[in-house]
């Protein structure tokens, strides 16, 4: 039982830590994933193709999105962008 509990504290310290700021975190993986669908359509896409060259350029175009939708999910973690005032956050993100 002491394990259990112990066990539950970690995770519910570490659920904590990844808190950072004011909302963004959700917002900066809202956008990640976004970016993240995208590139698994462009994968979805380069693997039902028989052209080489043409599943590659797909490949890279879903690698780029990927590094993308990366950055701006940093972005946003990093400007710590407050989530519950709309416009502000909205600003913000189109800004990047």
């Amino acid at each position: 039982m002491k394990k259990l509990s112990f066990a539950l504290v970690g995770a519910a310290a570490l659920a904590l830590a990844a808190c950072g700021g004011k909302g963004d975190d959700s917002l900066g993986d809202n956008v990640n994933d976004n970016y993240e669908a995208a590139a698994d359509n462009l994968e979805a896409m380069a693997a039902n193709t028989t052209n080489s060259a043409e599943a590659a350029s797909l490949e890279n175009q879903a690698d780029a999105l990927e590094a993308e939708g990366d950055r701006k999910e940093e972005a946003i973690d990093d400007a710590d962008v407050n989530a519950a005032n709309g416009a502000a956050a909205t600003a913000a993100v189109n800004a990047m």
